[in-house]
């Protein structure tokens, strides 16, 4: 099967660029210092032998206030997002819900899904409720679980093997459910709670589902030591091993594991809960089969609106919402809900979005490293979304630094806190090993908009505090600078970043 994969050319960049080192507009001696301090960063030890690009613009006129290999493409990690978001907007439309369906045609049930990554298990109990309150008792047939909205590739091209068992890199399906209020959708809690001292610990699934299968290594050991509890799932299978030492008077530890087809996994949980509602299926469960034309609905679930929808996907980088907003994307615009599609439709509307010249698609989340675009064309992006009708709506789901709160902060909630950029700058966070990137807004200390965009690639290390030092400097510039601003380099605090994931999330921070 032919990789997914898009090159996409939107003619000839005509932004004006201006030289690092030149001062662009506001007082000479006001943008030489801001490019003096720009320089100094981009140009930090500990940088040193990494591709960096920074690009800053005043967002009403476009003028650019500070460039350094600006136009140069690069990975962008979550910073891919920012094109994902805004085109799904544009295709899809602020108001569009995805609907799961459970119809029925002779004597079989089917499960029918629109890749609704919100779905979670109170709301499969309420179809199969529904289906029991219809005055089906019995199916004679089979349940048939319907994915073929979307097709049956479940991971994008160049995402890593060994990234498969993390909640970051769950498989797509149309059909799929999220065991929690982050809609990690493709994912399922694994619980363990103590057992005797010295036996293996009590492990189950929750829901409970055959569709996994446990493999228990853990021993439950004497109170007050710590626990080592760890959850992977083993590749290319359903087998969730779970090693390590908890404490005998630990609470309950849940942890997150991917499911391999999700399609069946849902299909499962939905079985049971019929079962539960007095409903009983003779016949066996069956994936991957549309529903015919002619099916009669008995029950319905449509998800919130996608305006909705972009605060958990934007402000938590959920990859998996990515996923299916590229393929709902390309079911859309050609009714085939392929990543090609998808990624094809994306790229149709890039120059609408002020993207000029070629970039290069592989996802819609970032996680792969085929992904390709450069500081320039993301400012350009970031001033032509300030015209569109959806503008406040996208605006408002990006993390806004500083700000404890997850659904608000996001993934900058402990970034830049009391600093001028905390509860200013809004940006969209990217992270994969040797990878970051940081595109926003904030608002100068004179009242000017800007944007920016930073895309470090081949670091090693982090560039999350040099990250942090720019949007703290553009926080405090003012075009009428006669001195020295002061920095947040004393008084900014940094919190340690794992280094062992790809993401750009970590649900323990």
């Amino acid at each position: 099967m032919a990789r997914r994969r898009l090159l996409v050319g939107c003619g000839v960049a005509v932004a004006a660029v201006v030289l690092a080192g030149l001062p662009a507009s506001g007082s000479a001696d006001a943008d030489s210092k801001l490019v003096t301090d720009l320089n100094t960063l981009v140009h930090d030890p500990s940088l040193r032998g990494a591709s960096v690009g920074l690009v800053v613009r005043k967002a009403d006129t476009g003028e650019v206030l500070y460039t350094s290999e600006g136009t140069a493409r690069r990975q962008p990690a979550s910073n891919m997002k920012l094109l994902t978001s805004a085109t799904a907007l544009e295709i899809l439309g602020p108001n569009h819900r995805f609907t799961t369906s459970v119809l029925t045609q002779g004597s079989d049930l089917y499960l029918k899904g629109t890749g609704d990554p919100t779905v979670l298990l109170a709301n499969l109990d309420d179809l199969a409720a529904k289906v029991a309150a219809s005055g089906i008792t019995t199916v004679a047939g089979k349940l048939i679980a319907d994915d073929t909205w979307f097709d049956a590739t479940r991971l994008g091209t160049g995402w890593a093997w060994d990234d498969e068992p993390y909640y970051y890199s769950a498989e797509t399906s149309a059909l799929t459910m999220s065991p929690n209020s982050d809609y990690d959708a493709g994912t399922a809690f694994v619980s363990i709670m103590p057992g005797a001292p010295g036996k293996a610990a009590v492990v189950s699934m929750d829901p409970p589902t055959t569709h996994v299968t446990i493999e228990n290594a853990t021993i439950t050991r004497g109170p007050g030591l710590p626990n080592t509890i760890a959850v992977e799932r083993k590749h290319g299978s359903n087998v969730v091993r779970v090693s390590g030492f908890i404490s005998q008077q630990a609470p309950a530890v849940q942890k997150l594991t991917t499911v391999k087809e999700p399609t069946g996994y849902v299909a499962g949980v939905f079985r049971d809960l019929l079962q539960k509602r007095g409903v009983q299926v003779a016949g066996p469960t069956v994936t991957g089969v549309t529903t015919p034309s002619d099916a009669k609905v008995v029950a319905e679930h449509k998800s919130m609106p996608l305006s909705e929808l972009l605060v958990p996907f934007m402000k938590l980088s959920n990859n998996m919402h990515a996923e299916i907003l590229v393929k709902s994307a390309g079911r859309a615009v050609s009714g085939t809900g392929t990543w090609n599609a998808g990624l094809t439709a994306m790229g149709q509307r890039l120059s609408g979005l002020g993207i000029e010249g070629q970039t290069y698609l592989a996802d819609g989340s970032g996680l792969s490293r085929f992904n390709q675009i450069a500081p320039d064309q993301l400012t350009s992006m970031l001033r032509t979304v300030r015209g569109k009708p959806w503008f406040a709506t996208w605006y408002n789901s990006l993390p806004i630094a500083g700000m404890s709160d997850k659904l608000v902060g996001g993934t900058l909630r402990s970034r830049m806190q009391g600093t001028a950029a905390a509860n200013n700058l809004r940006g969209k966070t990217g992270t994969l090993t040797g990878i970051s990137g940081l595109s926003g807004y904030v608002t100068s200390a004179d009242g000017q908009p800007l944007v920016f965009s930073m895309l470090s690639n081949n670091f090693i290390g982090s560039a999350k505090r040099i990250e942090d030092l720019v949007g703290v400097r553009l926080a405090q510039y003012r075009a009428d600078e006669t001195s020295e601003p002061t920095t947040a380099r004393q008084s900014m605090t940094f919190p340690d970043l794992p280094t062992n994931v790809e993401c750009s999330w970590v649900k323990a921070c």
